[in-house]
């Protein structure tokens, strides 16, 4: 009844999207202006999504084939449910945001609170059907599998189909997230380059030919890949506490409750945060921010009932057995799911510090705008590396205190209560590029100044939040991604205390991992520099996809100089299609690397020591590894690139520095904080988030190579 009940509230997520759509696409379009643009928005998005995922359809039917031939037929419905789904939540995400978008800007003409209901309604769309869609594919999968198939919870069949679910996520989020990024930063940076710094006109000025593709890039990177990488953070979440629970209470009485623990926890945060939506209202001081904070907060505070009633009605509140000498107890287990609550809280407000307007970090960068570009780039990066500290620290204190109390299943538990909250993460990210097209609306339209100042308002806020979102999702990663640690050693453990049914695994003996193996030692340093390697890959291409945007801007200014004196029209076209062969093709190279890394690593060392033990040892390492430096250079990246996006943007607000002097759009100190936005974009929106699914895809491939190996 429990699991229906799971299903039950997966399927009201569903009924909440479909009503609030119906509500979003019956709001008023504007002008037919501002609906040309729009269409061409809209075209561009599913053009681009749909040669995207047919050329992640072909990998995803490779690695479907291999899965059934190597794990079973069982594995690979679980990887292509996990991998449909995903996509299905990003497609459905960006369907709805390239139509929101217009009516956005028709309503912020009328008032700043019109603007943002439709913006916030459109963004908790993509949020529900996020952490529906997950919820719902493993929950029904689960069941299938349990009460259809009569397997038991703990069987290697169940454990390895809910693994490559998660795996199927995982390799959709880090195509779109990394292709995403790719397009939509080559635009913004190539488009800014020419048409701020060189031809000295506005941001989404029609003049633009990369203006479009501009606006196309907030939708793929911003809304379709941002959902493809919380639909899998937080499926490869509750799989990953699953799993946890099934290793360690295997035999236990308690056992189905226990896997039914985290599908519960999400189930009772999908209601709050549906609840949660309906305190989103602008106050009487006008606080963008502030109205999105009363929905977060009502979601919190209930989520704490929602939590409470989802521990007493599977595991309760007393004992539920041993793990490691430690008792783990119901009522602890609760207190887990709080510190993971207070982790969230904690992360939002720092990350918000970082890269919220008027505050230090980004007034001083600001600040060192105003003596020149150079003074700007490196305040921008010394934010950067600055704004790793407090998370890491809060990470820290959230580990050692739900280890304490239910060890490293309290750890998992605290995690899926991070992740519960996705809906309502999800619904404040994909806010920012609805408004971020509807300023792009309002400025190519010409609609009345007054307008692009209410689009503004919305898109400042609107670029906080998809930096707070970012942080969420790298900080839940980063405690998610020990919990898959922590699978892939007790599984280990697990094969190699029972040689007589998992053959490989004979004659392994004790496999340590202490630096005086020097194994070990290679496999950290391997693992830690995944992280750098693929965003320095990623970085890259970005380059190279601006570095053509350029070219084709400034040929279409030398080729038609009509466009600047309005009497050509430039050809937006031309920049979408480029930006769309340029993002498919360097996306797929970075994206292979942390799939391969952990067979490179095994096999390697495999070959060079002839022990499966140190293979093993390395291979764990590894993923320790990935998982702490992967850490710190998405965090680093995420809200520097955030903070050097609102440097920028307090210009156009008009910025007074520390001697009383007002500097504003066009300035020079404005033109030195285009070129520290420039280097923050692809931080921020295209190699920083893209490590957040390599961390997690680095540790499940781990965990499949021990399923095929136990074969």
């Amino acid at each position: 009844m429990i699991l229906l009940a799971v299903i039950a509230c997966g399927l009201l997520s569903i009924v909440y999207a479909i009503w609030a759509t119906q509500s979003v696409l019956a709001a008023d379009q504007g002008n037919q202006r501002m609906q040309e643009i729009a269409g061409a928005i809209r075209e561009g998005a599913q053009a681009y999504l749909n040669r995207q995922y047919a050329t992640i359809g072909i990998v995803g039917a490779v690695v479907f084939i291999a899965t059934w031939l190597l794990l079973g037929a069982t594995a690979a419905i679980g990887f292509a449910i996990g991998a449909v789904l995903s996509g299905v939540a990003g497609y459905i995400g960006m369907h709805v945001s390239v139509r929101a978008n217009v009516r956005t800007a028709q309503a912020a003409a009328h008032s700043l609170s019109a603007g943002l209901d439709i913006a916030f309604k459109s963004g908790a769309i993509t949020g529900m059907l996020v952490a529906g869609l997950a919820l719902l594919g493993v929950a029904i999968y689960y069941y299938i599998l349990t009460d259809m198939m009569g397997l038991a919870p703990e069987s290697r069949i169940v454990i390895d189909a809910l693994v490559a679910l998660g795996f199927g996520a995982s390799l959709i989020s880090i195509f779109a997230r990394l292709g995403g990024g790719i397009f939509t930063k080559g635009a913004d940076v190539g488009g800014d380059l020419v048409g701020k710094v060189e031809a000295g006109i506005p941001e989404d000025d029609p003049r633009n030919p990369a203006t479009i593709a501009d606006n196309v890039g907030d939708n793929v990177g911003d809304c379709a890949g941002m959902a493809a990488d919380l639909f899998e953070t937080y499926a490869v979440t509750i799989v990953a506490t699953m799993v946890l629970g099934a290793i360690f209470f295997a035999g236990n009485e308690v056992l189905a409750d226990v896997m039914l623990y985290p599908l519960a926890i999400g189930a009772a945060c999908l209601l709050t945060s549906i609840v949660g939506t309906f305190f989103v209202r602008l106050g009487t001081n006008g606080s963008i921010m502030g109205a999105l904070y009363k929905g977060l907060i009502a979601t919190g505070v209930l989520t704490i009932a929602g939590l409470g009633a989802a521990t007493s009605l599977t595991i309760g509140w007393d004992d539920i057995g041993e793990v490691a000498g430690q008792t783990i107890n119901g009522r602890y287990l609760f207190y887990c799911g709080l510190i993971g609550l207070v982790v969230t809280g904690l992360i939002v407000i720092i990350t918000e510090y970082y890269t919220g307007t008027n505050k230090r970090p980004v007034n001083s960068i600001s600040q060192a705008s105003v003596t020149g570009h150079g003074t700007n780039v490196i305040q921008g990066l010394a934010v950067s590396l600055e704004s790793t500290a407090l998370p890491a620290i809060v990470i820290v204190a959230g580990i050692i205190a739900t280890f304490q109390l239910g060890g490293l299943f309290g750890i998992g538990i605290a995690v899926t209560v991070m992740l519960g909250l996705a809906g309502m993460i999800v619904a404040l990210d994909a806010f920012g590029p609805v408004t971020d097209n509807a300023g792009g609306i309002a400025e190519m339209s010409e609609l009345d100044p007054e307008v692009r100042k209410s689009t503004d308002a919305l898109d400042a806020v609107g670029n906080t939040t998809k930096a707070v979102t970012k942080g969420y999702a790298i900080g839940s990663a980063g405690l998610g991604a020990l919990v898959l640690f922590a699978a892939y050693s007790n599984d280990l453990a697990y094969f190699a205390a029972n040689p007589e049914t998992y053959t490989y695994f004979a004659d392994l003996g004790d496999i340590s991992f202490e630096l005086s193996n020097p194994y070990v030692v290679a496999g950290l340093i391997f693992g830690g520099l995944i992280p750098y390697l693929f965003g320095g890959i990623a970085m890259t291409a970005v380059g190279r996809a601006g570095g053509a945007v350029v070219e084709e801007v400034r040929r279409q200014f030398r080729e038609k100089p009509g466009i600047m004196e309005g009497t050509e029209r430039p050809d937006y076209a031309r920049a979408v299609d480029m930006l769309t062969k340029a993002a498919i093709r360097e996306m797929i190279i970075p994206s292979l690397l942390p799939v391969l890394a952990p067979l490179v690593v095994y096999f390697g060392v495999l070959l060079i020591s002839g022990s499966k033990a140190s293979a093993f040892a390395a291979v764990g390492a590894m993923l320790l590894g990935v998982i702490v430096n992967g850490l710190f250079v998405a965090i680093s990246m995420t809200s520097g690139g955030g903070a050097w996006d609102n440097a920028k943007k307090s210009f156009e607000d008009g910025f007074i520095d520390k001697d009383g002097v007002k500097h504003e759009k066009g300035s020079e100190a404005h033109k030195a904080s285009v070129t520290g936005d420039t280097v923050g974009d692809p931080y921020k929106d295209t190699a920083g988030p893209a490590v957040n699914p390599a961390i997690k895809i680095t540790n499940i491939v781990a965990l499949l190579l021990l399923a095929v190996l136990a074969q």
